[in-house]
């Protein structure tokens, strides 16, 4: 497995699960503006994970 499609599962993977942290901090609530950086940093660093991970096969080539 070469560098360039391990960074693609890792990103693929990250895009797929990362969703799950937004739970606890829609639970939590956001109501101060270190909590809404935090929201907007978890969508920025979830969209380049599904940029990057968007070429992902499961099956090795």
């Amino acid at each position: 497995m070469h560098l360039g499609s391990t960074v693609t599962m890792i990103s693929f993977w990250l895009g797929t699960l990362l969703p799950i942290v937004y739970l606890p901090v829609f639970l939590t609530g956001i109501d101060s503006i270190t909590q809404f950086s935090l929201f907007l940093g978890l969508i920025a660093v979830n969209v380049v994970a599904l940029v990057v991970g968007h070429n992902y096969q499961n099956s090795p080539v």
